[in-house]
């Protein structure tokens, strides 16, 4: 009886076999060797950055849909240049971003607390619980949604419970901005230095006696009125910085009472013109937001040491490399 079984089962995994291997030549799909190319190239992190489910979707799409090339947050330029190398099309190139957390608070010395929670352990959760733990109901509430959902080990906690975005390690995935339950987190073109770091919209007096890092936005308008290149606009109480617009010359946060502004440059050398190198090409003087540039066309240019605010545009701008910064 046993061997009849033994028999009846290996006839049948023939049968189901040869079954397959019709069915494997029958239904084949010719996969592009393209698709396969890319998903090599492809980190891998299937982060969905890209705005496909993972990698293996977006190298379809690229193939088969014409996506863009530069969708990779994750591999940046390099990445995008070996898929363009592989589809055979010109690479652009895209500036990296990286997450910026819009609050100073969050951690366990520096917020105020409505209640004492016991058992919720996420943010999306909190704030489902009367909007928070926090008197601030615009701040972070401090259960490191972002911290674990990042691939990357971008984010850290240090001693207080505070998150830190390591710039080197952020990828611009934008997991950690889908994660946070109040929209604290947002992607910034890395060149951009200067950043608010409050999110509150309370009125002045409010915002600051909620803020347990007394670093809250007022709505004062100082830095709106000190920005030279009109980057910064007031709505809801609540100051917002344009990083189409802004130079990241950090006025603004000369200005502000309650040091809610974070200028990342520490330093900012003067420019000045190498006489020998100008060719008055007036190229920097168009560029200059504040108009501290002067010359005329094929004469060497000066710069008015009193007006420039070193926001080093000049010098990207310039040609012939004539513009420097003092040692």
């Amino acid at each position: 009886m046993i061997l009849v079984s033994v028999i009846i089962l290996g006839v049948l995994g023939i049968l189901f076999g040869i079954g397959l291997s019709i069915a494997s030549k029958v239904f084949h799909v010719d996969v592009d060797p393209k698709i396969e190319q890319i998903e090599e190239v492809l980190p891998g992190a299937n982060c969905g950055a890209c705005g496909y489910p993972g990698c293996a979707a977006y190298a379809e799409a690229l193939v088969l849909s014409g996506a863009e090339p530069t969708f990779c947050a994750p591999g940046g330029d390099e990445v995008t240049k070996k898929v363009a190398a592989i589809l055979g099309v010109k690479a652009s190139s895209k500036e990296r971003r990286i997450a910026v957390i819009h609050c100073l608070s969050g951690g366990n010395n520096n917020t105020n607390f409505r209640y004492i929670n016991k058992g919720v352990t996420t943010c999306l959760a909190c704030i489902q619980l009367s909007g928070g733990r926090n008197e601030c109901l615009y701040g972070c509430l401090g259960y490191n949604d972002c911290f674990n959902v990042c691939p990357f080990g971008a984010i850290s906690l240090d001693e207080n419970n505070m998150r830190i975005i390591d710039e080197d390690k952020c990828t611009g995935c934008g997991k950690c901005v889908e994660a946070c339950p109040r929209n604290l987190i947002e992607l910034v073109p890395i060149s951009n230095k200067v950043h608010i770091q409050c999110m509150s919209q309370d009125k002045g007096k409010d915002a600051k006696a909620k803020c347990g890092n007394n670093t809250a936005c007022i709505g004062c308008g100082l830095c709106a009125k000190k920005c030279p290149v009109d980057a910064i606009t007031l709505e809801n109480n609540l100051a917002t910085i344009n990083y189409e617009k802004c130079v990241s010359c950090g006025l603004c946060a000369t200005v502000c009472p309650t040091k809610a502004i974070e200028d990342r440059l520490p330093t900012r050398p003067q420019p000045i013109i190498i006489d020998e190198k100008c060719i008055g090409c007036t190229i920097c003087a168009k560029k200059c937001p504040v108009d501290a540039i002067e010359g005329k066309v094929k004469e060497v240019h000066k710069i008015d040491e009193e007006k420039c605010i070193q926001c080093g545009i000049c010098i990207d701008v310039c040609p012939k490399k004539a513009i420097e910064t003092k040692s």
